[in-house]
């Protein structure tokens, strides 16, 4: 796999080509910070891209997909519903089609709409059966090719090669579509030049080390061909399959880029790779570059649409993806939790392509509860409609009019994907309520984050978090930027969490009263740590309590407690307190019973990074004692707790907690081995619960009822 330093800035696949498909586009604002990047001028006389070597002999299309003749548009609108409903939508003057077709004519009149591509124009065309739109479109799309031509021409390689092939979905997916619905306003040489190059572009995807460029052989890494957990794969498919279905007749490519897609990738790679390590949904990429999966959930769409065969339901990968985007999102439904890198908005505030990524799932599950609850969630959160031009689209094609809303609060208020490794978990469905993400899972991409057994805490604000949020890059992977028991030598070298190991979750549990998770992280550490659980309870509403067990091969490695701050705390003896807006944080130090925590301003820890951040990360470092450590601690948000004090018992470390309501909570944590004791009394003294606590993963449901 390849690794990415903290600090490198790599583009997500899903966000906006900056150079537009097509020369639409080029403006600012709105999309991947890393800058825009020009599209070549076009030459004034094209020349031919070569035929991939080796060339191919004519392939038929997969067995269980329908083409469309030659001639007649494929990609989506050959689905009679779909282009009635667009053309309804636009005939009834519904929002989603008259802010869409407002992005488009502004394009068309060369506004120059940032991130707009041609194809979006093209498929207005398909709408209104207007020639102006298409002409738009094959120029555009026709300038970018001579573009590229140019390039080869002079011994260059051209931009859809760039960044090993990122866009290539974007760049040659556009073409295609632009081709399909646009054919009657192409000529013969256009279609001929269109095709040739696209599959050159695609020929040299899937053949990296004889990847060619006219006369030249230009081989690239062929990064993540093979990994359809990588958000590069996704880019891969989309060019492959739309190429292959736009010029099949007419492309003796096309048909085995078919199979490419459906067979060799989907079928044989794809699949096995989801049911085996993707359980519960979502990306290990994390919640940042994770979010390019809607780019495959469109895939699915756009392949039953044009073709008739399901492919959303060879998975349970992608149903499951639903609650498990929906239970990222904070109670207040304007961010989410950053897990992994977040290089287009470092803060993880909920955007369109959040909004995105959930219409494309309810709409390939229209009749499921959850997308229900989903066209409710959207309709009430930050982002009720695409704030970008060059997202419009997604409103129109998905705007979830036919579902009919739900309840937030039929969903369970917790959630476990086991391949992902994130358990969320919240009070109550209201925007008040207490939140907290815990992470336990395979550590295995190049995006996702040393933060296995780290917590996030929120409650109208962020409060506890992990420190990119307020980073530039918020690429910062190391376990210090997160809420972690974590290790270091004697002379202060990081013991980091290693790549490709997974952390273990032994027991988790989520109840009326409290939700519980146990992780043992040892299995995380290659040498030097010789045990790392941690146990996380949530006794509800706002009150949670974090017991490590921490041992080193070497007496005199530290053994550190870690936690994150928007800014600052106040550090008063045993007690650290924070207070965020409305919203208050307090955490009373169990175990040790003496130490001195540290705080470090990270603007001064990596000014590069956190130049104007006011984000503290406090630590509690021990060393000595035999190589072992416990670490207890017990937090309340917005006045939760009343006290907590130590509550110990023979072989056990506990704590006995009164909360506001008068409720004492004891929670007592075997020191020697896993689990414990939890014991809850009312106000007035009635045993409510006393039980051990869980031993095994008893996976919340999807429904609280």
């Amino acid at each position: 796999m390849r690794r990415f330093g903290a600090g490198t800035k790599v583009k997500l696949l899903s966000t906006v080509l900056l150079a537009a498909l097509g020369g639409c586009g080029g403006g600012s604002g709105g999309g991947d910070s890393g800058g825009v990047v020009s599209v070549p001028a076009p030459a004034p006389t094209p020349t031919p891209v070569p035929t991939p070597t080796p060339s191919s002999t004519p392939t038929p299309a997969p067995t269980g997909a329908t083409i469309q003749p030659l001639g007649t548009p494929r990609i989506i609108v050959s689905d009679g519903p779909t282009i009635t409903n667009l053309k309804n939508q636009l005939s009834a003057n519904a929002p989603a089609a008259t802010r869409f077709k407002q992005s488009v004519d502004l394009q068309v009149a060369n506004s120059n709409i940032y991130g707009m591509e041609a194809w979006h124009v093209a498929l207005m065309g398909q709408v209104t059966g207007q020639a102006n739109y298409c002409t738009y479109a094959v120029a555009k799309t026709d300038a970018y090719v001579a573009s590229e031509e140019a390039l080869i021409a002079a011994n260059k390689t051209p931009v859809v090669a760039g960044d090993s092939y990122l866009e290539v979905g974007g760049y040659v997916g556009n073409l295609a579509m632009v081709y399909d619905w646009c054919r009657g306003s192409m000529t013969a040489a256009q279609r001929t030049r269109w095709k040739d190059f696209g599959n050159q572009a695609v020929w040299n995807v899937w053949n990296p080390a004889q990847a060619k460029w006219g006369g030249r052989t230009v081989p690239w890494s062929g990064w993540s061909v093979d990994n359809p957990s990588n958000n590069y794969y996704y880019s891969f498919l989309k060019a492959t399959m739309l190429l292959g279905l736009a010029t099949y007749g007419e492309n003796d490519m096309a048909g085995g880029w078919l199979t490419q897609f459906r067979t060799t990738k989907i079928e044989n790679q794809l699949l096995p790779v989801f049911n085996a390590d993707l359980t519960g949904g979502g990306s290990r990429e994390g919640t940042g570059y994770g979010v390019a999966m809607r780019d495959l959930f469109q895939l699915y769409d756009w392949w039953e649409r044009s073709t008739g065969e399901n492919l959303a339901g060879r998975t349970p990968h992608t149903l499951a993806s639903l609650p498990w985007m929906v239970h990222a999102i904070v109670p207040t439904l304007d961010r989410i939790t950053p897990t992994g890198d977040h290089a287009r908005d470092s803060k993880a505030l909920l955007f369109d392509y959040h909004r995105d990524y959930l219409q494309k799932l309810a709409t390939l599950y229209p009749d499921e509860r959850i997308s229900g609850v989903v066209k409710t969630l959207l309709g009430q959160s930050s982002v009720k409609e695409m704030s970008q031009h060059f997202m419009r689209y997604s409103d129109y094609l998905y705007g979830l009019v036919a579902i009919t809303p739900r309840p937030l609060t039929e969903l369970s208020t917790a959630y476990w994907g086991s391949g992902t490794g994130s358990f969320s978990m919240r009070t109550d469905w209201t925007t008040s309520a207490a939140y907290a993400n815990f992470i336990c899972g395979p550590y295995t991409e190049s995006h996702a984050h040393q933060d296995r057994g780290s917590f996030v805490l929120f409650k109208g604000n962020w409060l506890a978090y992990d420190a990119n949020i307020d980073s530039h890059s918020g690429l910062s992977q190391d376990q210090k930027y997160h809420n972690t028991a974590r290790f270091e030598t004697s002379g202060g070298t990081a013991i980091g969490q290693a790549f490709n190991a997974s952390c273990a979750m032994a027991a988790l549990a989520n109840t009326a009263n409290w939700a519980y998770a146990l992780a043992d992280l040892t299995p995380m550490y290659k040498s030097g740590v010789t045990k790392s659980e941690r146990e996380f309870v949530f006794v509800k509403p706002a009150t949670f309590v974090v017991y490590d067990r921490a041992r080193t091969t070497d007496a005199n490695a530290r053994r550190i407690f870690t936690m994150n701050f928007p800014k600052a705390p106040t550090i008063a003896g045993n007690l650290t307190s924070l207070v965020i807006g409305a919203s208050r944080f307090d955490m009373l130090r169990i175990v040790p019973a003496t130490g001195t925590p540290t705080t470090t301003l990270w603007k001064s820890a990596n000014a590069t990074d956190f130049a104007t951040s006011t984000a503290a990360r406090v630590d509690l470092a021990e060393a000595g004692a035999g190589g072992s450590s416990e670490f207890l601690h017990v937090i309340g948000l917005d006045g939760a707790v009343a006290q907590a004090v130590a509550a110990n018992a023979a072989g056990q470390t506990g704590t006995a907690i009164t909360l506001a309501d008068g409720r004492v909570v004891t929670l007592r944590f075997n020191q020697n081995s896993r689990g414990g004791t939890i014991e809850i009394k009312s106000a007035g003294g009635a045993v409510l619960e006393s039980r051990a606590l869980p031993t095994g993963v008893e996976a919340p449901p999807i429904y609280a009822n």
